[in-house]
């Protein structure tokens, strides 16, 4: 986790950085005149909660979809060695490379060993082009699939974390089939004989957020989007101009709370105050809390009645009138 000198702040977080602003003016008075500014200090940290509570409660679509992609948020990997011990991650999809904008591998989730997979993106420059920004090639979906189809061979539980920009739009990822290893995704999932839990963790976008987000259980963290289109895209297309992405945000109904009601997710689990970008581990626990009683429940429903819920499921998704 970052430091506090190292954080970046969106523009509605400035009031918090003022107050922390505040607070290390405070401690080097203190340091220096050898006085003492605990009370002070000490109020200025309950400012900070209670200003961190007041933006969280007034967040719009567009603050989320930022947040979302917040340069301080925790990623797959930060979540994964912070809920589960003995992970071991597993590399290629056995054809053409390793794809390091997904990664996965086997791990422990409290009594369960669980098949982890999700899209990395890096937290600097080097690592954010290592990762490909988390846009996953067709080998990144292939090699989900063979893991996947690991987890089924010994019988352990997928869990996928899914935080992308999109699939990977380049020639070379169209020539290698990057729609045919969505789709094929897709299929496979619906039918795995083991228990899948899907986690949106930051950005759910169109078919990159798909190719590995079909399962007995959808759901979304408090700061997150799931869409086809992202914002800025959808302003582009429509007004031909980027100005309007807080409005294509709040038109696209992007939000968890608007894809619990649509029926697109099953639960929308909450972050610490102020995002999971201020605390990492608290935002594991809360993760992990979701997962493990979830995993429990779906253990005791046979594979081939999971398998009917997961289309029926997927199958009734969306609007439509019958003439």
């Amino acid at each position: 986790m970052p430091q506090l000198k190292n954080r970046q702040f969106l523009d509605f977080e400035k009031p918090i950085k003022e107050l922390y602003d505040q607070i290390e003016q405070l401690k080097t008075t203190q340091d220096k005149s050898k006085t003492d500014m605990s009370q002070g200090i000490a109020s200025l940290e309950q400012r900070v909660r209670e200003t961190k509570k007041n933006i969280t409660d007034n967040l719009t679509p567009w603050h989320r979809v930022q947040l979302s992609r917040h340069p301080d948020r925790p990623y797959t990997l930060s979540y994964i060695s912070r809920m589960c011990s003995d992970f071991v991650e597993l590399h290629g999809d056995r054809n053409v490379k390793d794809d390091k904008a997904m990664v996965g591998g086997f791990g422990k989730l409290g009594e369960h060993t669980v098949m982890m997979i999700g899209q990395q993106k890096g937290n600097n420059t080097k690592t954010r082009q290592l990762r490909n920004f988390g846009m996953a090639n067709p080998e990144g979906y292939r090699k989900a699939l063979r893991l996947m189809k690991l987890a089924e061979k010994f019988n352990k539980p997928v869990v996928t974390l899914i935080d992308t920009p999109g699939a990977y739009p380049g020639i070379e990822a169209e020539e290698r089939g990057q729609g045919e290893a969505i789709a094929k995704n897709i299929f496979e999932m619906i039918k795995l004989r083991v228990p899948v839990v899907c986690v949106i963790i930051g950005e759910g976008a169109s078919g990159g957020a798909l190719g590995i987000g079909v399962g007995d259980k959808v759901a979304m963290m408090e700061n997150t989007w799931y869409t086809v289109i992202s914002p800025e895209s959808c302003s582009s297309i429509l007004w031909r101009s980027w100005d309007k992405k807080e409005i294509a945000a709040e038109q696209l109904r992007l939000t968890g709370t608007d894809m619990l009601k649509f029926g697109l997710v099953d639960d929308v689990i909450p972050e610490p105050i102020g995002g999971a970008h201020w605390e990492y581990d608290e935002a594991a626990q809360l993760l992990k809390n979701y997962l493990i009683p979830t995993i429990d429940s779906l253990q005791k429903i046979d594979a081939d009645t999971r398998i009917k819920n997961r289309i029926e499921k997927f199958g009734k998704m969306g609007f439509w009138e019958e003439l």
